[in-house]
């Protein structure tokens, strides 16, 4: 009988633990999780000596297109285009953007679209330093487009954005913002009806001293932040940052184009804050000095505020009169 009540009081002990961690476990953000391994994973390959830089034009950008079209075939993305490539040309060599579809889920919203986006190109090389000539791009901008990898699985895998998203790599921004340039003119002839684009751009570091996770470049121009950080559960997630208006940053990376085009809100969401990060063009920027497990943290952190833009009934992100 006392063997009987012994194992009595170990069910009851282990079921009460057992009910204890279910009632304080901490769910996954939106239940989805991002891992730490994949994005170093993603960020070593990116920047790895065999891409050789990513400079456009080179077998070293097809080697990363590649591996990205890889990625949006896996999540379940599909071609927005007759494949996922947009071909341009920069002078003699031939580029292309890297554009993955994932649909809206209402009859009407579907038709109003979204874009998610940064470059994967790179310079290629730079000033030797102890004989390695090879500028790898790590934070800029292997970072960004491992971000755009995440959120595109992400969003895919919840599965309930009512307007359509449209996931870009760009090519050629090295060379004066060029693959941009080509999408948004394409697009617009089109007659895309575009909502917002968001761009990512150098988010491999934590910034530093600052009470937001990211900045936004263009921070004046729309109530975007505003509306981000609003549909982030009160989190401040986007904040604004006074070096970024003094070097004209939202005339500088892919944001751009899309706001001549279109007029509408375009910007970039960025946490090199010009103390954080010396490596800049650099053969030293490479995967090892970056935070995996920060990005991994910004990109869930992203992920609500992307959702709820995706699934307003109106489109409340406008530009500022």
């Amino acid at each position: 009988m006392r063997k009987h009540i012994r194992l009595f009081q170990t069910l009851a002990f282990f079921g009460m633990l057992f009910l204890y961690n279910f009632a304080n476990a901490q769910p996954a953000k939106n239940g989805l999780t991002v891992s730490v391994e994949e994005v170093q994973e993603d960020l070593d390959y990116l920047s790895s000596d065999e891409l050789s830089g990513r400079e456009t034009g080179t077998e070293g950008i097809e080697k990363a297109a590649k591996f990205i079209e890889d990625h949006f075939r896996e999540v379940g993305l599909r071609p927005y285009f007759e494949t996922y490539r947009d071909s341009f040309q920069v002078g003699d060599d031939a580029a292309y953007n890297l554009v993955g579809l994932l649909e809206g889920t209402d009859e009407e919203l579907k038709n109003e679209y979204i874009i998610i986006g940064a470059h994967y190109d790179h310079i290629g090389s730079a000033k030797a330093v102890e004989g390695d000539e090879i500028a790898n791009g790590a934070n800029d901008n292997a970072a960004g487009t491992v971000g755009v990898m995440h959120l595109a699985k992400q969003l895919a895998e919840a599965g309930n954005s009512k307007r359509s998203i449209l996931f870009v790599l760009f090519s050629a921004e090295e060379k004066g913002l060029k693959g941009s340039e080509h999408l948004a003119e394409k697009l617009k002839e089109q007659g895309l009806d575009l909502y917002t684009m968001i761009n990512l751009e150098m988010i491999g570091v934590p910034m530093k001293a600052k009470d937001y996770l990211a900045y936004i470049t263009g921070f004046e121009k729309s109530n975007l932040a505003g509306k981000f950080n609003e549909y982030s559960n009160g989190e401040k997630v986007l904040g604004f940052l006074p070096q970024a208006e003094q070097m004209n940053l939202f005339k500088r990376s892919d944001n751009y184009p899309f706001y001549k085009e279109f007029k509408v809100p375009a910007q970039t969401i960025c946490t090199f804050d010009f103390s954080n990060y010396p490596y800049y063009h650099h053969v030293d920027d490479e995967a090892e000095y970056l935070d995996a497990k920060f990005m991994a943290s910004l990109i869930e952190e992203l992920v609500p505020g992307l959702s709820k833009m995706a699934n307003t009934p109106t489109k409340e992100i406008k530009m500022n009169e």
